[in-house]
């Protein structure tokens, strides 16, 4: 190859180079703001619903839930305009023990045949009195028994995920009154809290 054509292909892939970063900047311009009204599909593999109730009023148990999905809209700069909807599978339900994780999935307590999912859907969300945080208001159906509640929801952070999707973080823990959804198993005997105490981690991917 002469010197002509060294000088040529060099040029070639510079302008390649630079007509491709004016595309990448082009894209970045025109990308959605993460912070401005993104909507983000829940992560299943990197999302967390752990619960924590008495045990004959002599210690607390944990278990989790292994199967969640769902979807949210974060808007920083108009928090109404947030929103999220989040389905957990009542027979993914993991108590350690597989007799007890059946037993939960019974009439007894979820009833999940006959009630597959638990779901808690926004209705309205507003800023919170802490910095990166959100009052979330809406309804959980459980068991079949929808039930109003509002949920402080903390902002763990966002960034770009391995593989480039921008990813965000959601942090909550609150308390239902299990009996108020008839799943009232236990309780008069004190042999299992009526409350339950529940702790919700969630990712996001940008769609």
């Amino acid at each position: 190859m002469n010197h002509h054509a060294k000088t040529s292909a060099v040029g070639g892939v510079a302008l390649s180079l630079l007509i491709g970063a004016a595309a990448l900047a082009r894209g970045a311009a025109l990308a959605p703001d993460p912070a401005d009204g993104a909507q983000y599909t829940i992560d299943a593999t990197h999302s967390n619903v752990l619960f924590k109730v008495s045990h004959f009023r002599s210690s607390l148990y944990y278990g989790r839930f292994n199967e969640v999905s769902g979807e949210f809209t974060f808007d920083a700069a108009d928090p109404a305009a947030s929103s999220v909807r989040m389905v957990v599978r009542a027979d993914s339900v993991d108590a350690k023990v597989e007799n007890l994780s059946k037993h939960l999935r019974s009439p007894d307590f979820l009833d999940a045949t006959q009630f597959p999912e638990i779901v808690f859907e926004s209705k309205s969300v507003e800023a919170g009195e802490a910095p990166d945080t959100l009052e979330v208001s809406g309804e959980l159906t459980l068991r079949g028994v929808t039930r109003p509640l509002t949920v402080t929801v903390e902002k763990v952070g966002e960034g770009p995920g391995m593989r480039g999707a921008r990813l965000m973080g959601w942090h909550a823990r609150f308390t239902i009154d299990r009996g108020e959804f008839g799943v009232d198993y236990g309780i008069e005997r004190g042999a299992v809290g009526r409350e339950v105490e529940l702790i919700v981690s969630v990712e996001g991917h940008a769609r």
